[in-house]
């Protein structure tokens, strides 16, 4: 999906920052922001739920209030944090489907941009607002903007998944056309080394 920048994105001088980010099977998510220049790090794992339920085992019954997300470090002087939300919702999450992406259903599969802090809040509701405006989709936006809790780390089996694992079928299926749309969609911002 060709969508328009953030029109509200402060700079930020930092040399690192962190986002956090849920878009249905964390392994795509991660697969593709792990591509992402000036992102330094991806780990996938869950949010919005408590640490006894923060296992694979678990949060598969959609009763935990955990969503598969990713950590993002990187590096807001290189890459915004509008820009990381421009690529989420362009080519990572479908905005508009409530508690299911692709294949996968249920809350756990939700879309979720949780800010670490105010500025990121502000800039995550009035891009959803703008994209909303623009009417990019013919459904609405039903990404949430949730508070931020402890992020658990998945397992390690997990981490690096769609880099370990390209020729799974899951992965050739569902989240190597996201790579490849991101490539397509931001030859600049594509680096081929995937970062851990």
């Amino acid at each position: 999906m060709r969508i328009p920048s953030a029109s509200l994105d402060p700079a930020d001088t930092r040399t690192s920052a962190t986002a956090i980010l849920a878009g249905g099977c964390f392994w795509g998510v991660e697969g593709v922001f792990s591509h992402v220049a000036g992102v330094t790090r991806v780990q996938s794992g869950y949010h919005g739920g408590r640490a006894a339920d923060a296992h694979y085992d678990n949060i598969g019954s959609g009763t935990t209030g955990h969503a598969e997300a990713v950590r993002i470090t990187y590096d807001p002087r290189v890459v915004s944090y509008g820009t990381l939300l421009r690529i989420y919702f362009s080519v990572v999450t479908d905005p508009t489907t409530l508690n299911a992406q692709g294949p996968d259903v249920g809350s756990q599969y939700r879309s979720a941009i949780v800010p670490a802090n105010t500025d990121q809040r502000r800039v995550a509701a009035a891009y959803v607002a703008q994209l909303g405006r623009g009417a990019y989709w013919s459904a609405p936006i039903v990404t949430r903007i949730e508070a931020p809790l402890t992020f658990y780390p998945a397992e390690t089996y997990h981490q690096d998944f769609m880099a370990s694992h390209p020729t799974h079928g899951y992965i050739r299926r569902w989240d190597a056309p996201k790579l490849a749309n991101f490539r397509a969609l931001y030859p600049s911002l594509y680096q081929a080394t995937a970062v851990p």
